[in-house]
């Protein structure tokens, strides 16, 4: 199985802004990356970064500057066999949770994540495309139908989780497992409790 990994290398992580500055909001990025990577190869498989703009993670990296859309599409159409896509910003990921994905029955096997995002795939049938504009975890459905492919939804916190938002922050000083907690504490990020909700205090 091929395992992809698309990572925007150009001006990452945007809507961290409130949060971090772009050098910051770049480091935080190639971090989470190198989280995920980590991940894969503890599911034993060899991953392959997607990427806009060359960067240096320790893996092959192809740069495609085309719309997430375009560059998997090519992927899955230069491939004969199984594709994973694995997005980069799954801080929560383990080689555990990846491993039972990899392994899971069905043509289309769709990790979703909150929103109506997908945060990982695993296509197993030649003629299913992605479409990740708007609420692409219904698209994939769709097109899966259209093909007359078979889907399987894969239900995980881990990778439902996918880092955008200060919001998500919580989330990867509480139960990520890589190096990415580090990072965000090296930072000054520290866990807060108000109104009964878990939040993160902002670096000063």
């Amino acid at each position: 199985m091929r395992v992809v990994v698309p990572f925007a290398a150009g001006r990452p992580k945007t809507r961290l802004a409130d949060v971090l500055d772009a050098e910051g909001r770049a480091s935080f990025a190639r971090v989470m990356l190198r989280d995920v990577l980590d991940a894969v190869r503890a599911a034993d498989r060899r991953p392959e970064v997607l990427a806009t703009a060359p960067v240096d993670v320790g893996a092959p990296v192809t740069v495609d500057e085309r719309p997430l859309t375009g560059a998997v599409n090519a992927v899955l159409a230069e491939t004969d066999g199984p594709v994973a896509v694995v997005m980069a910003d799954l801080a929560l990921a383990t080689g555990r949770v990846l491993r039972e994905l990899f392994e899971t029955d069905g043509d289309v096997v769709v990790a979703p994540g909150r929103g109506g995002g997908t945060n990982a795939l695993v296509v197993r049938h030649d003629e299913f495309r992605v479409d990740y504009h708007g609420a692409s975890y219904l698209d994939h459905l769709a097109v899966a139908r259209e093909v007359g492919a078979s889907v399987a939804e894969f239900d995980s916190h881990r990778l439902s989780t996918d880092v955008d938002e200060p919001t998500d922050l919580p989330e990867v000083l509480l139960h990520g497992e890589g190096d990415s907690p580090g990072w965000l504490r090296s930072a000054g990020f520290r866990l807060a409790v108000e109104d009964g909700r878990v939040e993160v205090t902002r670096p000063e």
